[in-house]
């Protein structure tokens, strides 16, 4: 069995046995799961229960005949037939013990895939209006499309971030007239109760009209709307990219809405559909028959005024990402937008431009409630009527937020207890990882050895219930990924820090000591040490959170 893959040995083995005791059976699905009492051994298959009637033998007696086709294969140190014909496998010292020879050849790179053999995917992610701040309902955006994006880098995806600015439409033009009200106010030409209710508020509309009137001396009434326009989504764009690099997230491509208009792709996309044969006029409106790909009612495309409805552009912008050569395409966005999904696939799909059922990928995530003091904190000194990415990261840090924003599902509601955040104690799940991985910093640089030592470690000399629980969890950790990846579900990253790593190692570092007199054993739990300590660090990256070595 492989130091690196205990697991797919494993699989290979009991595959070799089935074809072994029944040659005509045909090729059979092993799976191999992990009992969730670590008592039943480190594996179980179903694979005779699969068989059974196949090859006309009870699924113990079929599970029997497999466990005899194995032979004495020294990768196993035990089988056991359990309930109605599972099988149990416990592995062999050296074959639960080599992770941590295979972590130490890996190093930073243990624990990735070749699930995306080099394919290219887009990760769509954050993609605000550049009407005001990031919220903090952007903020779990950026940290979940950030992880989503690594993990699938992990398993060798080419990935590209990209943030899609909706510059068009009602809201940007309320934010033009919202900095012009201010500009007005400020000249004495304009009072609150001039100030209409979908107007923006908040300090920062403040801030863009002063800088506004400070650059351009020439137009202190206010009277250019449109130079306003210009003037305000440039401001809050630089504010939000100020606030995404406060959070360590950064993108490699910009996409603005506007220039959907610009170069004629919405009127191009609408084209197609009415040539399709997918769209009616009626009550003076263009209409899309989305019927016709599973949505409760068509919908208006063109309004009687001639204007568009906001799912057409996000049809043309995501005929053009198939265009660019992205086939897979991931869209990380908040639970309001449930809607818009059934709308957009329904018209890529009326398009008949090839573009595959399902496309784009959604991950939809719930809102989020901050919490201080056991009370809700609902508004910012900067954005007045809610807090920002920036508050959050200035008062818990970029760390804490990160792990935050990303340890629960995302269809689950998340309460952000910054208390708790900012705390350090064993309740703080960041807190606990993170003092894990110094944990183990501080035990190697009290031994002071030459890390290249431990490769030649006598790795026998490991044995004791902690250790095996430990040797356990780092095996599964290529696993874990590789499943976060596929499900975009970084939260099963964090658990698998939180609940399984951090937590067998603090109990095996308060169970045992590491510096014995022992050389052998000495130098066995340091080189499992150091393994625990490059997987915590290399989990920790993924997730875009530090791993301090001093806490």
């Amino acid at each position: 069995m492989t130091a690196a893959d205990p697991k797919t040995r494993l699989a290979e083995l009991v595959a070799e046995a089935v074809r072994k005791a029944f040659p005509g059976a045909g090729e059979a699905t092993v799976d191999l799961d992990r009992p969730k009492n670590a008592d039943h051994g480190d594996f179980a298959t179903n694979v005779a229960l699969q068989l059974a009637k196949r090859v006309g033998l009870k699924p113990r007696d079929a599970a029997q005949a497999i466990v005899a086709a194995l032979g004495g294969a020294p990768e196993i140190a035990k089988t056991d037939i359990a309930g109605p014909g599972f099988i149990n496998f416990t592995l062999s010292k050296a074959s639960r013990f080599g992770v941590v020879a295979a972590i130490a050849s890996a190093g930073a790179a243990y624990g990735r895939g070749r699930d995306g053999e080099g394919g290219t995917i887009m990760v769509e992610f954050v993609s605000a209006n550049p009407t005001g701040p990031l919220h903090v309902g952007h903020g779990r955006q950026a940290a979940l499309g950030d992880a989503i994006s690594s993990l699938l880098e992990w398993q060798g995806w080419k990935v590209l971030r990209e943030f899609y600015y909706n510059d068009a439409g009602n809201q940007i033009a309320n934010l033009a007239l919202s900095v012009q009200f201010r500009i007005r106010e400020a000249a004495g030409l304009a009072s609150g109760a001039d100030l209409h209710e979908d107007w923006y508020r908040g300090d920062y509309i403040r801030d863009i009209a002063r800088d506004y009137a400070a650059e351009n001396p020439g137009d202190a009434k206010g009277e250019d709307l449109e130079a306003i326009r210009r003037f305000a989504v440039a401001y809050l764009r630089g504010e939000q990219d100020a606030d995404l690099r406060a959070f360590g997230v950064k993108f490699d491509s910009y996409y603005l809405e506007s220039s959907l208009y610009a170069d004629g792709k919405v009127e191009e996309a609408v084209g197609m559909l009415v040539a399709a044969g997918r769209t009616y006029e009626a009550d003076g409106a263009l209409w899309l028959r989305t019927t016709d790909f599973g949505d409760d009612k068509d919908r208006v495309m063109r309004k009687s005024d001639g204007t568009y409805t906001y799912f057409v552009p996000d049809v043309a912008y995501h005929l053009a990402k198939f265009r660019r050569g992205y086939a897979r395409a991931v869209n990380v966005q908040g639970a309001d937008h449930h809607s818009t999904v059934t709308r957009v696939r329904a018209g890529l799909q009326a398009l008949a431009a090839g573009i595959p059922q399902g496309y784009p990928d959604y991950v939809l995530h719930q809102m989020v409630t901050v919490m201080r003091g056991g009370e809700e904190v609902k508004i910012s000194k900067r954005a007045g009527s809610y807090v920002t990415v920036r508050d959050l990261v200035e008062e818990a840090g970029r760390d804490a937020v990160r792990w935050f924003f990303i340890m629960r599902k995302v269809d689950s509601h998340l309460v952000f207890d910054i208390d708790l955040a900012k705390s350090q104690s064993d309740e703080n799940p960041v807190y606990y990882v993170q003092y894990a991985h110094a944990r183990l910093c501080s035990v190697l640089r009290e031994w002071g050895g030459d890390a290249a030592s431990l490769a030649g470690a006598d790795l026998s000399a490991l044995g004791t219930p902690h250790e095996v629980a430990l040797a356990q969890a780092l095996a599964q950790f290529p696993e874990v990924l590789a499943r976060a990846a596929r499900e975009f579900a970084p939260h099963l990253v964090s658990f698998y820090l939180h609940d399984e790593l951090a937590a067998r190692l603090h109990t095996y570092y308060n169970a045992e000591r590491f510096l014995v007199e022992d050389e052998a054993v000495k130098l066995a739990r340091l080189a499992l040490v150091a393994a625990t300590r490059q997987v915590l660090a290399n989990g920790l990256a993924v997730l875009g959170v530090g791993a301090p070595e001093r806490m």
